[in-house]
């Protein structure tokens, strides 16, 4: 005889997903942006915003402020994200999960997280993993904040891929992660409960 709690699914979390705003998102430090969703749990959830470079700093200068050997293999042209408004001087490289070590988060079996600064020597030396990107800061939500914010209409989800996560095209990432599902910007309503 089986206990009925067993049955009882767990419910969707959306680790691992795409949040897309919706086209009337209120917040404006969020409009129009895709966050990859890193955990999410009946304790909250944090992610990362995947299409917003942060222009104050380059890879390479916040490399140098770390006092990281910036060598031949370091790659130049590496943005640095606005990951989000929560700890925006912590860094978070989020990458492809053929690398790990010690402090890295596996998300799922394509993709990682990891915050520490030996990610950061690895990349600079060449020898990181084959995608990934650096973000500082992170978007974070409390206990059923994010189910309250999606039900209001303020977030889509999709389901995540590499070209959208690692596509070093920020532009054009909000309108491919919307197609994911289908549609097109102009269908969406900033009413609840419409598409």
């Amino acid at each position: 005889m089986t206990d009925e709690s067993d049955a009882i699914a767990e419910p969707d979390y959306l680790t691992g997903q795409l949040l897309i705003a919706m086209p009337a998102m209120a917040d404006p430090r969020f409009a129009r942006t895709v966050i990859y969703v890193c955990a999410h749990s009946e304790q909250g959830a944090m992610g990362l915003v995947v299409n917003k470079p942060m222009p104050q700093i380059s890879f390479t200068e916040l490399l140098e402020q770390l006092e990281i050997d910036a060598g031949d293999e370091a790659p130049d042209d590496q943005v640095v994200h606005f990951g989000g408004p929560v700890e925006s001087g912590r860094g978070f490289v989020l990458h492809s999960a053929d690398f790990r070590r010690e402090g890295t988060m596996v998300v799922d079996e394509k993709v990682a997280l990891t915050a520490t600064i030996d990610i950061l020597r690895a990349i600079a030396a060449g020898e990181g993993p084959s995608e990934h990107f650096l973000a500082l800061g992170y978007a974070g939500w409390g206990a059923g904040q994010l189910d309250s914010e999606i039900q209001a209409n303020g977030w889509l989800n999709a389901p995540a891929d590499s070209a959208i996560l690692f596509d070093p095209d920020l532009s054009t990432k909000w309108e491919r992660a919307i197609a994911k599902l289908g549609v097109s910007p102009a269908m969406l309503s900033g009413e609840a409960g419409h598409a």
